[in-house]
């Protein structure tokens, strides 16, 4: 589902206040029922570029910019409750217009821009062989072309949560769809583990 917006300005770093303003808007849903993107603005507006440390720093949206929320079609009644309301984002208001709804789109490449990781422990040949083979456990294949990239932390009560730029390719489509579908690791409603087809990657079909 997709939210026209109107705000002036958020913090870059808003996955935890945005997570607890939709679920106290909607009280009655499953929190692991949604996957909430982080709103994100081209980093290439206006000379703008994402900085590695988020704290402090202002993103600012523009008319184009949406709301993306990524849940099974059955929650979408529930969901458009969204429209019209107005969110408080640490102080920054939201305004959220009109919802319509996007299909997923079969693509031979997809990519994450938040995937969890364990920053202590785990390497990053270690991260990949992890989510390969949660790829293999969820679609049944065996991951040819998987590479991981920039590292970021989602600020949260509980402390940071590390997560890795992923991309996985040459992929069918059925195992396209189902990697869009669950996703990878935890975390869905802070933006983690949500897959996107890559820009200028022809598509196989399209999928509700």
């Amino acid at each position: 589902a997709l939210f026209s917006i109107r705000c002036r300005q958020l913090p870059l770093d808003h996955a935890w206040a945005l997570r607890t303003a939709i679920f106290s808007e909607l009280n009655n849903i499953d929190e692991l029922s949604l996957g909430i993107h982080h709103i994100h603005v081209a980093e290439s507006a206006n000379g703008w570029t994402r900085p590695d440390e988020a704290q402090d720093m202002l993103l600012y949206p523009s008319k184009r910019t949406k709301l993306i929320i990524r849940t099974h079609k059955d929650k979408l009644s529930t969901l458009s409750k969204l429209c019209n309301s107005e969110l408080s984002i640490d102080s920054h208001s939201l305004g959220i217009g009109k919802m319509k709804t996007r299909m997923l789109t079969n693509s031979s490449v997809v990519f994450s821009r938040h995937v969890f990781c364990e920053e202590s422990s785990e390497q990053e040949n270690d991260f990949l062989e992890r989510n390969a083979l949660e790829i293999h456990q969820l679609t049944g294949v065996k991951t040819k072309k998987i590479m991981c990239g920039r590292s970021h932390k989602i600020s949260t009560p509980n402390g940071p949560i590390h997560t890795r730029h992923l991309m996985i390719a040459d992929l069918d489509s059925e195992s396209s769809i189902q990697i869009q579908e669950a996703g990878l690791g935890i975390h869905r409603n802070l933006g983690c583990g949500i897959f996107l087809p890559h820009k200028g990657i022809k598509s196989l079909n399209a999928k509700e």
